[in-house]
C-alpha cells in the first residue's frame, strides 16, 4: 500500500456501505466488478491519511425483513440473524478485494465467529485502526432489530470517529426520490432536525437520533462517481452534510 499523503481533515471516518453497493444496479448477488472498485476508491482514499472503519450491509443477499411479511415459519428475530450473516459474506468479499490491491485489513464481526473474523472487541478494532489496517465490521451490532444504518452510528461513537460518510447511489439528500421525481431538489446541508421534521431518508430514525445526541456528523455521497470516496475524505464540498446547526442558519 502506498504511503499516506497526509491531506485528510479528519483523523478516524466509518464508512457505511450498503450490500446493494455490491451488485450491478437492479440485481442481488456480488459482482466482484463493483466491488473491487469500491476497494479500489477506499484504498486511494486511506492514503489521505485517514483511519477508515467500514460497517456493510447485506441486501444484496438477503434482507431479514423479506421474511417477516405475512406468515411464515421463520420468526422475526431469525430472519435478522440471517440477515447479519449476509453482511459477513459481503465482508469476506471486501476484504479479499482490499487485500488484492495492498491494504493491510481486518475483518471484525459482532456475532462470534472465528474461523472467518475477529469477534468485535472496541480497543482491539481502535489497535488496528491505528496500525493504518482498514477494518470491516460486519453483523451489524450482533443484536436483531437494530439495522446496519445504527450500527454505522454505533461503531462510529465508540471508536471516536469524526464523521460517519454513507455512501449511496444518488448524490445526497433531496427533498424526493431523485430517481422517480425529475425535480426533486439536492440539499447540500441540513441539521439533524430538519431530517427528522422532513422524514427525509438519509438514515433510519435510531441512527440519526444517536448522531444527534453526539453532535456526530454525517455526509451523503454518491459512491458510484469515481474518486468521491477519496473526494469526500478529503473534505471536498461533495454530497449532503448533516450536523446540528446549520451555518445558514446560524
Amino acid at each position: 500500500m502506498a504511503a499516506s499523503t497526509g491531506s485528510s481533515p479528519y483523523n478516524r471516518i466509518i464508512l457505511k456501505l450498503s450490500g446493494e453497493s455490491f451488485a450491478p444496479s437492479g440485481q442481488r448477488g456480488i459482482s466482484m466488478t463493483e466491488v473491487v472498485d469500491i476497494a479500489s476508491q477506499t484504498v486511494r482514499a486511506a492514503q489521505q491519511g485517514v483511519e477508515i472503519g467500514i460497517v456493510i450491509g447485506g441486501g444484496n443477499i438477503l434482507r431479514g425483513a423479506q421474511f417477516t411479511a405475512g406468515a411464515n415459519s421463520i420468526q422475526e428475530a431469525t430472519a435478522h440473524y440471517m440477515g447479519m450473516l449476509a453482511t459477513v459474506i459481503n465482508g469476506l468479499a471486501l476484504q479479499d478485494a482490499l487485500e488484492s490491491l495492498g491494504a493491510a485489513t481486518r475483518l471484525m464481526t459482532a456475532i462470534k465467529m472465528d474461523g472467518v473474523a475477529e469477534p468485535f472487541i472496541r480497543r482491539r478494532a481502535k489497535r488496528h485502526l491505528e496500525k493504518g489496517r482498514i477494518v470491516i465490521f460486519a453483523a451489524g451490532t450482533g443484536a436483531p432489530f437494530v439495522t446496519t444504518d445504527t450500527a454505522a452510528a454505533q461503531k462510529a461513537l465508540e471508536l471516536e470517529c469524526d464523521i460517519l460518510m454513507k455512501a449511496t447511489r444518488v448524490d445526497g439528500v433531496y427533498s424526493d426520490d431523485p430517481e422517480t421525481n425529475p425535480n426533486a431538489v439536492l440539499y447540500e446541508e441540513l441539521t439533524y432536525q430538519q431530517v427528522r421534521e422532513q422524514e427525509l431518508r438519509v438514515m433510519d430514525s435510531t441512527a440519526i437520533a444517536h448522531c444527534m445526541e453526539h453532535d456526530l456528523p454525517i455526509l451523503v455521497f454518491n459512491y458510484r462517481r469515481d474518486g468521491n470516496i477519496e473526494r469526500a475524505v478529503r473534505g471536498e464540498p461533495i454530497g449532503t452534510r448533516v450536523i446540528s446547526r446549520s451555518a445558514t442558519t446560524a
